[in-house]
């Protein structure tokens, strides 16, 4: 580079006007001020939750409830496989979590172990004369726990992302437990009310001749049937069919609207399959009340007066607020199993103040050290140093805001570390100058050799140390993640600075200047 290339001097200076384009919103307290400059494009670094404050909580899924669930879908498929295969049977219930039934006929043992096995491989089974055992595995509570999980983190994030909360951290921990951070919250109370509906929809009969009029609390429900409370009034009950006929699953979309009496309602669509099969079950029972049970409540009971198809209304004593969240919650579709909070903490704003007060006195106090040391010891080199560092914090905050981090005490613990890894990186090439100065090259063939054999030293120093913040983005969690992020966008930018905009302003004070020799002698 013994010749300066003016496209690489307008690349550098533009990738530093960018970078302070971006930067420079973080610098404004308000939202107002940002905007009195119209070419800002007005992204701020988020705060995690010990910066800004908010609300953690620590959820938990309730497996009884779905591994009952599932002892069930087990015992009907058992059920129909037995009737399918014209084996007779007997006493096919389930106890204390055994599925168990006798056999009627002279079927053999191993044929029917042979069906129940090819519903679930990871059954166990235990065969006593004509009689059958069979209950989950570990191996099946652990797929059951595993899939469950998955599919509460990504409902959850779904309900939590329609509520416009911004950044929220949501994340599991052990077996089944979600711990979510929601910064800037200071009430979770609608946030908890999302949270700990299941929102399990389903459309099912209700009895032809018993009315909720004739029914109480005492009322014994006749076979086929279950005696469900109105969601909205506890002492008044329906006489509902067992019989899902509808469920939620084959929900399209819902969202909040008003009635034909101008009340908050909530209308939906269903998927071609649902709208066929509602359109079938209302032509067929034109005349009858067709329930709306969520979570096992029933919401309303319209009665049929014509057939209807894909579209409806859940239409109850609903306020404004009620129809968007029932609607939201359907939407974003019924959790796996019911959520149970566990822990619920709030952080002032003020505490978060107080984190970011120290962390900026941390990171003034760290980089004045770094600059004093640096011009202490390579005196104008120092100088060029500090002007890549400058650059280099720029380029963090700039990047931070343009992906939206959060930015979290230990995210800032990082950006303090790569300071000094910055100046690294400078300490390395310019004591590798010095080498070359001394064996009696000239000043820029010094430079030129001194950044050429750094070069590979910083890359592999630089490479542990990102494969070090790999390893802690991939198996980290919450705030180590965000230390991470900062640490991978903090060697990228030092790298940068170094190898580039160091260099280039070294080669041209090299090219302006007759630089004396003493700082680079030591």
């Amino acid at each position: 580079m013994k010749s300066l290339s003016k496209i690489r001097l307008i690349l550098i200076i533009t990738s530093v006007i960018i970078g302070i384009v971006y930067a420079l919103p973080n610098f404004f307290n308000t939202s107002q001020q940002i905007q009195s400059f119209n070419f800002l494009p007005g992204k701020k670094i988020n705060l995690g939750l010990d910066l800004q404050g908010g609300s953690y909580l620590l959820l938990k899924a309730d497996m009884d409830v779905v591994f009952a669930e599932k002892l069930d879908s087990l015992l009907s498929d058992i059920r129909s496989s037995l009737r399918k295969s014209k084996i007779g049977y007997k006493k096919l219930s389930i106890q204390n979590d055994i599925i168990s039934f006798q056999k009627r006929g002279e079927t053999s043992n191993e044929k029917i172990k042979s069906i129940l096995f090819s519903l679930d491989k990871n059954l166990i089974l235990e065969n006593k004369l004509d009689s059958f055992f069979i209950k989950f595995s570990d191996q099946n509570k652990k797929n059951i726990t595993k899939t469950t999980m998955a599919q509460a983190i990504e409902i959850v994030r779904r309900r939590i992302d329609e509520t416009g909360t911004n950044e929220p951290s949501i994340q599991q921990q052990g077996a089944d437990r979600i711990i979510v951070q929601l910064p800037g919250l200071d009430d979770p109370s609608r946030i908890k009310k999302l949270l700990g509906k299941t929102a399990k929809l389903t459309f099912q009969l209700a009895h032809p001749t018993i009315f909720p009029d004739d029914l109480d609390k005492n009322s014994k429900a006749p076979p086929g049937y279950v005696k469900l409370q109105e969601d909205k009034n506890p002492d008044r009950f329906y006489m509902i069919n067992k019989r899902v006929m509808v469920s939620g699953e084959m929900l399209k979309d819902a969202s909040p609207t008003f009635d034909r009496n101008n009340s908050p309602s909530v209308s939906f669509q269903l998927s071609p399959l649902g709208g066929k099969k509602f359109g079938r079950v209302t032509g067929k029972h034109v005349g009858r009340a067709f329930a709306i049970v969520l979570d096992g409540k029933v919401v309303s009971a319209p009665v049929i007066q014509t057939q209807i198809f894909s579209t409806g209304q859940i239409t109850g004593a609903f306020s404004v607020q009620e129809t968007n969240d029932l609607a939201l919650v359907l939407r974003s579709g019924a959790l796996p199993a019911p959520m149970v909070i566990l822990e619920e903490r709030s952080v002032g704003p003020g505490l978060g103040s107080d984190s970011i007060s120290a962390g900026k006195i941390a990171s003034v106090f760290g980089l004045i050290a770094v600059m004093v040391f640096m011009l202490i010891t390579y005196g104008m080199f120092g100088v060029f140093a500090n002007v890549a560092l400058i650059c280099n914090i720029i380029f963090i905050i700039a990047l931070l805001s343009l992906i939206q981090a959060t930015l979290t005490l230990p995210g800032i613990a990082g950006i303090v570390l790569t300071m000094g890894m910055a100046v690294d990186a400078n300490v390395l090439i310019f004591e590798r100058i010095k080498e070359e100065f001394n064996s009696g090259r000239n000043i820029l063939d010094a430079i030129e050799a001194g950044f050429q054999r750094a070069i590979s030293t910083i890359v592999d120093a630089n490479l542990t140390t990102l494969f070090a913040a790999l390893a802690l983005f991939s198996f980290g969690s919450g705030p180590i993640k965000g230390f991470s992020v900062t640490l991978m966008i903090g060697i990228a930018t030092s790298m940068f600075t170094a190898i580039v905009i160091t260099k280039y302003i070294v080669f041209l004070y090299s090219k302006k200047k007759d630089i004396n020799s003493v700082f680079l002698q030591g």
